[in-house]
């Protein structure tokens, strides 16, 4: 009889696998894949889901998440990137920089948004695809319909007309686009069709020709961002992706801006709060990510009276008792033993597709594990909290893989734990008790 345990990663594709080990290797938070890493996150599931399921059915719901740095942000939002692209809705996660994606110029986030834009099916930027989608909707919704291939054109126009009434209200150059799209397509100029899709990404400087071909003038701005959106989020309905996750990550950037660009950001998420609320972008699940330095410091939320009223979330009990249904969620950080909880799956999954499975097992156990998570703590001025980027990559660039290529290599003969300052994060380097050579011995 055989009493060998099972692979814990059974399922897992090669190319899957592959995917997460290389991200991890690199120090950078996988694109996918994430459930396979998730620790600690089962406390939200039912929350979560249930929201997804609302936003799905026409709702739609603001979340705002806080962690320190090292706490896990960036992956909880693409964990529940994933989740919500299995309901086969659209994600676009969003770096909010005040060079390049300022968050008082809302034209500018939608633009990123759309250069953001994947689904299950297609990766950034997948806004082509989802206008193909669309326009191929219509069309099998007129033949339905009872119309002919001679009146397919005609019934098609009328359905866009419909399908974008409310959105014309706001956003009247949104149905024109589309139709100048889908015209230039049909004569086989594709620059042009390009370029007036780029127009409907909210992309400026586009060739005066397409838009006079479109039949739409100058370049998206501040208030019709919103009409856009709400274009988009009916576009993505008819085209099969019932909603549209949009991440805001590390808007904790605005407290180092200008305090005029400071102020005109903080009320230009406040007004986006309360247009989610309005009900105005039905299928749309909005979220923000920061640190409590930005939700409780004056250069932050608590700079805007109304913002801060709206992100108010009482944090006073035990975390355990932390609501997930509340409008703001804390992610509790990293501790030692979940940090090395999290280093035992990521062996795992590695051994899963190593050439030396054995041999990983046995040399990097679980003690070592532990020793190796320690040291890197360690080596951070034992804050545990903000290792998980470096101690993975640790684990699996300079242990996991000597391990798998080289017979002879025993990582507590043959490694010793280093840290230059040129592969830290500011934070990080901060943390080092000597930035620049950092060893310790496991």
């Amino acid at each position: 009889m055989n009493t060998a345990p099972p692979p814990r990663f059974p399922q897992v594709s090669a190319v899957r696998r592959r995917a997460v080990i290389d991200a991890l290797r690199r120090g950078a938070v996988p694109e996918s894949g994430l459930d396979m890493l998730a620790t600690g996150l089962d406390r939200f599931e039912s929350a979560l889901d249930a929201e997804l399921d609302a936003v799905g059915s026409g709702a739609s719901v603001f979340k705002a998440v806080r962690g320190e740095y090292g706490s896990g942000k960036t992956f909880f939002a693409r964990w529940l990137g994933e989740r919500a692209k299995r309901r086969n809705f659209a994600v676009a996660e969003i770096q909010v920089s005040e060079t390049e994606t300022p968050l008082h110029r809302l034209e500018t986030v939608y633009r990123r948004l759309t250069e953001r834009l994947s689904t299950a099916s297609f990766p950034p930027s997948a806004l082509r695809s989802v206008v193909d989608a669309w326009f191929y909707a219509l069309e099998e919704d007129a033949l339905a319909a009872g119309a002919d291939e001679d009146e397919l054109s005609t019934e098609v126009e009328k359905l866009l007309a419909a399908r974008l009434t409310e959105v014309s209200r706001h956003a009247p150059s949104f149905a024109p686009a589309l139709r100048g799209y889908r015209a230039a397509l049909a004569v086989g100029d594709e620059t042009t069709a390009a370029a007036v899709l780029a127009w409907l990404g909210g992309q400026p400087h586009v060739a005066s020709a397409a838009r006079r071909f479109a039949g739409v003038r100058g370049d998206l701005d501040h208030f019709g961002a919103l009409g856009f959106l709400q274009g988009l989020l009916t576009v993505l309905r008819d085209s099969g992706h019932p909603g549209l996750l949009v991440v805001l990550d590390e808007v904790e950037t605005l407290q180092r801006v200008r305090t005029d660009a400071r102020d005109k950001a903080l009320n230009a998420l406040r007004q986006l709060i309360d247009e989610v609320h309005s009900g105005r972008f039905p299928g749309l699940y909005l979220m923000i990510t920061g640190t409590p330095a930005f939700y409780d410091g004056q250069q932050g939320a608590q700079r805007l009276a109304p913002l801060s009223q709206r992100l108010a979330t009482n944090f006073t009990a035990d975390p355990r008792f932390d609501n997930p249904r509340a409008v703001q969620i804390r992610l509790p950080g990293f501790t030692r033993e979940s940090l090395v909880d999290l280093g035992v799956t990521v062996r795992d999954l590695y051994t899963a597709g190593a050439d030396a499975p054995q041999r990983i097992k046995d040399l990097a156990d679980d003690a070592y594990i532990t020793d190796l998570a320690r040291a890197v703590g360690g080596a951070l001025g034992g804050k545990v909290g903000v290792v998980p980027r470096l101690f993975l990559k640790k684990l699996v660039g300079d242990v996991l893989d000597r391990i798998d290529q080289f017979e002879d290599f025993d990582p507590r003969q043959h490694y010793t734990l280093t840290m230059q300052s040129s592969e830290l994060t500011d934070t990080e380097r901060n943390l080092a008790t000597s930035a620049d050579d950092v060893d310790l011995d496991l």
